[in-house]
């Protein structure tokens, strides 16, 4: 009989490691480029709604495909409520939930972050690239 092995609680914090830390399955459903753009946008309009052609409109490069898909998961966990004209074609809208605009303030961190240490990350990618090209060789 396998056994997993018992992991020591903390003081109410996640282990990163544990597939099933808060963090980690956060990570996995929000860390994406796609997911932060379409929070911004509506956390601009909220408490209004913003119709699927607006969203694609102001979220440069993302396909109607992707769109879509990470709409659908937002509203899955109930960080996006979408609401449903029943016209021809039918129009579609999107708000943050409270949830969602909950969202936005760790995220907008995050971008001020980026913001703020870009240039140094590009800077060492850079550095590192140059390594790469010219390695010192072992003689």
């Amino acid at each position: 009989m396998t056994t997993r092995p018992a992991r020591a609680k903390s003081s109410g914090r996640g282990d990163l490691f544990d597939p099933e830390c808060p963090t980690r399955r956060l990570l996995d459903r929000i860390g994406t480029k796609w997911t932060s753009m379409a929070v911004k946008v509506l956390a601009d309009a909220a408490p209004d709604e913003v119709r699927f052609a607006e969203l694609r409109r102001r979220m440069p490069g993302v396909s109607q495909k992707m769109l879509s898909a990470t709409l659908q998961s937002l509203v899955r966990d109930g960080l996006v409520a979408r609401r449903v004209e029943p016209t021809v074609p039918p129009r579609v809208h999107y708000r943050l939930t409270e949830l969602g605009l909950s969202l936005e303030t760790p995220l907008a961190a995050l971008r001020t972050w980026a913001e703020q240490h870009m240039a140094e990350i590009d800077r060492a990618d850079a550095i590192n690239d140059d390594a790469q090209a010219d390695p010192v060789r072992d003689e």
